[in-house]
């Protein structure tokens, strides 16, 4: 995963206080995505996943937790703005999205490296 976002918005605070620690930071904005596909592209962006990415929901568990397609930061940051309407539109695939955020996020821990996923709440 590469470094993604600017330091403007809701990313600028948590960019800031991970700058020099050699996390990576995605932001992963979600503003109009209303569907599964919408959001697999999203994660496709945001996460500069690899050609292979098959855009369901077991395909982004394995990107997310066998990153061996992408150097390993001592840590990743993901924050996800504008998910809102996303998770009104389509609950079950939001529940899904966040079960699948939280697995990765466990299985991270259990290594030297780490990944957390902070929802903003501000637009």
């Amino acid at each position: 995963m590469t470094g993604a976002g600017g330091t403007d918005g809701p990313l600028a605070g948590v960019a800031g206080a991970v700058r020099g620690t050699g996390w990576t930071t995605v932001a992963l904005d979600l503003g109009g995505v209303r569907d599964k596909g919408a959001f697999m592209d999203r994660c496709a962006t945001a996460f500069t996943l690899p050609r292979w990415f098959g855009r369901n929901w077991d395909a982004l568990a394995d990107c997310l937790t066998d990153p061996s397609w992408a150097p390993t930061p001592p840590g990743r940051l993901v924050v996800v703005t504008g998910w809102q309407e996303y998770a009104r539109e389509a609950p079950g695939d939001w529940e899904t999205a966040q079960d699948v955020f939280a697995a990765a996020v466990d299985h991270w821990r259990a290594t030297d490296a780490a990944l957390e996923v902070v929802l903003a709440l501000g637009t």
